[in-house]
């Protein structure tokens, strides 16, 4: 997104660059924080998503000033309407991770993901960042084979997302309902992560194609 009238719209793409590698680095902390059951690291996270929702913000503010100059011609206003629906994809990641984060505080001192669950969340951590770092790396380089990959590498994270499920309805499973359902709200935040990572890359698909 750094081509437009007079340079006026790179600041825009610049800062959703920003605003993915924050988004990520939200995750990866929350990811942690929940692993190792660390207030510490959750609350981190918390301060990272006040930093992505001002730069939403200040997506916000650019856009609309430009959005209406007589420079700016249909592909730029596409480009700038584009911005805004990326921007908001990313926030909500941001919010998304602040959700697992808390589900740490929440639970501290207990660990908020039972042991028998550990490894899915450790390998959905891993999944996110990496449709993270996808987005960050496609918007970085205006990559359209990047953001296009990003549906396909969600796959990933829907089939974590149904093992987790199998393995709390087994017959065998031994930790009861609220365990169950502590598992089942962290797996539905690591799954709308990816699905936001996922509706980034086909907007931008949308725009560069």
């Amino acid at each position: 997104m750094q081509d437009g009238f007079h340079g006026e719209l790179a600041p825009v793409g610049s800062t959703l660059v920003t605003m993915a590698r924050a988004a990520r680095e939200a995750m990866r902390q929350a990811g942690a924080a929940l692993l190792a059951s660390d207030p510490t690291l959750a609350q981190q996270v918390t301060v990272r998503d006040a930093e992505i929702d001002v730069l939403s913000r200040v997506v916000e503010d650019r856009v609309y000033d430009l959005v209406g100059r007589p420079k700016a011609d249909s592909q730029d206003v596409r480009r700038l309407m584009t911005a805004l629906r990326v921007a908001a994809h990313l926030e909500r990641m941001g919010d998304l991770a602040v959700h697992v984060a808390r589900a740490t505080l929440r639970r501290h001192p207990a660990p908020a993901v039972a042991p028998e669950l550990a490894e899915y969340f450790g390998a959905m951590t891993t999944v996110a960042d990496g449709l993270a770092g996808k987005i960050v790396a496609a918007l970085t380089a205006d990559d359209v084979v990047l953001a296009g990959q990003l549906d396909q590498d969600d796959d990933a994270m829907d089939e974590l997302h149904r093992r987790l499920f199998s393995a709390m309805l087994s017959p065998d499973w031994p930790l009861g309902v609220e365990a169950a359902i502590d598992g089942a709200l962290l797996g539905r935040f690591y799954e709308r992560y990816a699905d936001q990572a996922v509706n980034v890359g086909h907007h931008l698909v949308s725009l560069w194609k």
